[in-house]
């Protein structure tokens, strides 16, 4: 689903400042932007590490709440980095365009050597919002309800422990299964070409509105990854009390620990990220060529 675009006017820079090549592309791109006439604003911290004599003007992302004063946000770094900004934007509607800076970036899939390609195509307009499902969270315990977002998915595992773990599913309140394993994914569209594939789930296009299940190292031959559609409301608990400290992931990026008599709760958010995209965008291409998908042996 696309959305109805415009010309921006503003953009955000966020980035891996820890990249040394990130630094390398600011510069041309504060020259870029005061070129096309648009003010770019960067965060707190690319503002605290900037080097001496940088002399451009821009203005400062200080809080969440700034998100509504620019057109569009820039990524610089990988997929890690693109997740953060997402998880930083929320409900903002502010749309992000990803540049990788490594070896693989699937979600960032613009390369440096298209950047300014692309940057060029944003500001003229030639672009389209692809809406992405993000999943909601809620962790209940006896401290309360706490609430988590995320793009990609939500991992239960073991944590410390060597021993597996019993994970009980309910869908819509009816029982699923228990799994008897290392752990639990649930993930979006867009998290099925993350953890969810290394486990052996399927591939699942962007653009479609569901969720995917899939069990870590199940204990039996019978569980599958599954999925689901996306007005599911989902329950997870524990039923036989068997491992304490269980790890519990936010896009790989945010942990807490939970207990056996804690139970979450996850369904699709009341929100989408959207994310820049262009017509002669391919997503089986990009496939093929980040993660080698139908190709046999060496060739």
């Amino acid at each position: 689903m696309t959305n109805k675009v415009r010309k921006p006017k503003s953009f955000g820079i966020w980035g891996n400042t820890d990249k040394p090549r990130f630094w390398e592309l600011l510069d041309p791109i504060m020259v870029w932007a005061a070129e096309m006439n648009l003010t770019p604003f960067l965060t707190t911290r690319i503002q605290s590490q900037l080097p001496d004599g940088f002399s451009h003007e821009f203005r400062i992302i200080e809080s969440a709440e700034d998100f509504f004063q620019i057109d569009f946000l820039l990524t610089l770094g990988g997929d890690g980095t693109m997740l953060s900004a997402a998880r930083a934007v929320g409900h903002r509607k502010t749309p992000i365009l990803g540049v990788h800076l490594g070896e693989l970036g699937f979600m960032a899939e613009v390369t440096v050597s298209e950047m300014f390609d692309r940057l060029n195509m944003v500001a003229s307009g030639a672009y389209s919002l692809q809406r992405r499902m993000v999943l909601k969270a809620e962790i209940i315990n006896g401290n309360g309800p706490t609430v988590f977002y995320a793009l990609n998915d939500f991992v239960i595992d073991r944590g410390r422990s060597q021993r597996i773990i019993t994970i009980r599913l309910l869908s819509n309140d009816h029982f699923v299964s228990d799994y008897k394993a290392d752990g639990l994914i649930i993930a979006t569209p867009t998290g099925s070409t993350a953890y969810s594939l290394s486990v052996g789930g399927p591939i699942v296009m962007p653009r479609l509105k569901a969720i995917v299940v899939s069990p870590i190292s199940p204990h039996t031959l019978t569980h599958r990854p599954i999925v689901l559609p996306n007005d599911r409301n989902l329950e997870i608990s524990f039923p036989e009390d068997e491992v304490e400290n269980i790890a519990f992931a936010v896009d790989g990026q945010v942990s807490e620990y939970l207990h056996p008599q804690d139970k979450i709760f996850i369904q699709r958010a009341p929100f989408e990220i959207r994310m820049i995209d262009f017509k002669d965008s391919n997503y089986f291409q990009t496939l093929r060529r980040k993660m080698g998908w139908g190709k046999r042996g060496e060739s």
